[in-house]
């Protein structure tokens, strides 16, 4: 069975007004089907640029990205743009969640947005089966102002899943939440994994990051594997 994910030899440069800068240098990544990576590392390291690379918002200047097995590394934008909507579900730091509109609709709009027309009664049905997933069906006619902000997350994470992603990227997910909300978000995260869906997590949480399949340093633009202790 093919990986994935499969990058090998990926490198980005950044070209300025100032000398060139190496951000990622030569990173191999492997990611299986229903495997949770975490990618570790300080700020300006390169951990968000190679979560953009991951889901095709940036291009690498070298090396290659096979996604099961297909090469899409020099895709065209409105290629790239489709792949993103039927393959990735993202979840970022800050919430995105629209105010005028409750966490159902919310959910609603990555159907709306990616998946084209779906029946009114099949897209509903999604969108209380991926707020289920993650714990807060119940909530599913609240709008954002009468939720917490672990609440919120975890909106948006079902936002990401209702698409059925294969890949999840998460950068930074609980960076502006407490302890225990944190964990109710990585549970939510994980539960994907289990129904296939690969996840790789941007974190600076080394608790977060322990829970993850495998953990993954990014230092100067290199990428190593932490070898368990």
């Amino acid at each position: 069975m093919s990986a994935l994910i499969e990058l090998t030899g990926i490198t980005k440069v950044l070209k300025g007004q100032q000398e060139p800068r190496t951000i990622l240098a030569g990173v191999n990544l492997t990611v299986q089907p229903g495997e949770s990576v975490a990618i570790v590392g300080r700020s300006g390291s390169g951990k968000s640029t190679l979560l953009s690379v991951l889901g095709l918002f940036d291009r690498p200047d070298e090396g290659s990205y096979l996604l099961a097995g297909e090469d899409i590394s020099r895709l065209p934008e409105r290629k790239a743009a489709k792949l993103r909507s039927s393959h990735f579900g993202f979840v970022f730091q800050r919430f995105f969640l629209l105010k005028h509109l409750t966490a159902a609709q919310n959910v609603a709009m990555a159907l709306v947005n990616g998946q084209g027309w779906l029946p009114r009664r099949e897209r509903r049905a999604r969108v209380l089966q991926a707020l289920d997933q993650v714990g807060i069906a119940h909530l599913a006619k609240n709008r954002p102002a009468r939720m917490s902000g672990g609440e919120q997350q975890r909106v948006a994470i079902a936002r990401a899943l209702v698409r059925e992603p294969r890949v999840l990227l998460a950068d930074e997910p609980t960076g502006a939440l407490d302890t225990e909300t944190g964990t109710a978000v990585i549970d939510a995260l994980l539960g994907a994994t289990e129904r296939g869906c690969g996840l790789v997590l941007v974190t600076h949480d080394r608790d977060h990051a322990a829970r993850m399949g495998r953990t993954l340093d990014l230092v100067d633009g290199v990428l190593t594997e932490r070898v368990p202790a």
